[in-house]
């Protein structure tokens, strides 16, 4: 049943980014202009001998600031879209959990929006003509920890959407603190490795930004990667659930 919905709701997303292709366009095309407007802040205004390494740093913070945007936010927009359409309450009506299909559907944004941000980064790459050192494997076994945190925080965000329908506002505010997980480096707030992520995109920049391999990571800074994303993973599915009890207490379900 798991693969039939996974099949299902990946077609979906699929679908209507295809259907809505000028919007997806328009996505990727917002996020190179950004990317290109920090380029040229960063060459002009900064120091001209780190501007090689400021290059690389901005590369990497854009693209997952992007990842991020879309995995934090997306099923947030689908309980919102769902609840527009009237057919939130058809969801849990469902023999599968809303849960299952809401997971399968993140997993269709963040599948197709890793390859639209791998494309985009070597666009941006080729742009600049500065290239960050890919190591596949570690990149991988970076990601999978951190964006378990990613789906945690996907459902909180997608709880407060099943209660308070209207989320938008606060969606468009998160946007910069997502773009202060994705460029503060940990060596300027320590503190920040107990937030969400942060630890995950430390990781990632040492790697594509020095060249940083499997061999220069200690073992503690794996330890704290994944159990900070199994972590923020439980505590969203934790607060998905208290918000669709309360929803379904309320009566909230077929109400907009």
């Amino acid at each position: 049943m798991w693969a039939n919905v996974l099949r299902a709701n990946v077609g979906k997303v699929l679908i209507e980014m295809r259907r809505y292709l000028p919007n997806t366009i328009s996505l990727v095309i917002t996020f190179y202009v950004i990317f290109l407007a920090m380029f040229l802040g960063v060459t002009v205004v900064g120091d001209p001998a780190a501007a090689e390494t400021n290059v690389r740093f901005l590369l990497v913070g854009n693209a997952v600031w992007f990842l991020l945007l879309v995995g934090i936010n997306s099923i947030g927009w689908e309980i919102t879209t769902e609840a527009t359409r009237g057919t939130l309450e058809q969801l849990h009506m469902s023999p599968v959990s809303p849960r299952w299909i809401l997971l399968a559907r993140l997993v269709g944004h963040l599948g197709t929006h890793v390859l639209i941000v791998a494309l985009m980064l070597i666009a941006s790459m080729a742009t600049v003509g500065t290239w960050l050192a890919v190591d596949l494997p570690l990149i991988a076994a970076v990601l999978l920890p951190m964006l378990l945190g990613v789906t945690g925080l996907a459902f909180a965000v997608a709880g407060l959407a099943i209660v308070y329908k209207q989320i938008q506002a606060m969606l468009q505010v998160s946007q910069f603190v997502f773009l202060g997980m994705a460029f503060v480096p940990l060596s300027v707030a320590p503190w920040l490795e107990l937030a969400p992520i942060v630890k995950g995109v430390d990781m990632l920049r040492a790697s594509l930004v020095h060249g940083v391999g499997f061999a220069g990571l200690a073992a503690a800074d794996w330890l704290s990667l994944v159990a900070n994303g199994a972590a923020y993973f439980a505590l969203g599915l934790l607060a998905y659930g208290a918000a669709e009890r309360r929803a379904i207490a309320r009566g909230l379900l077929g109400r907009y």
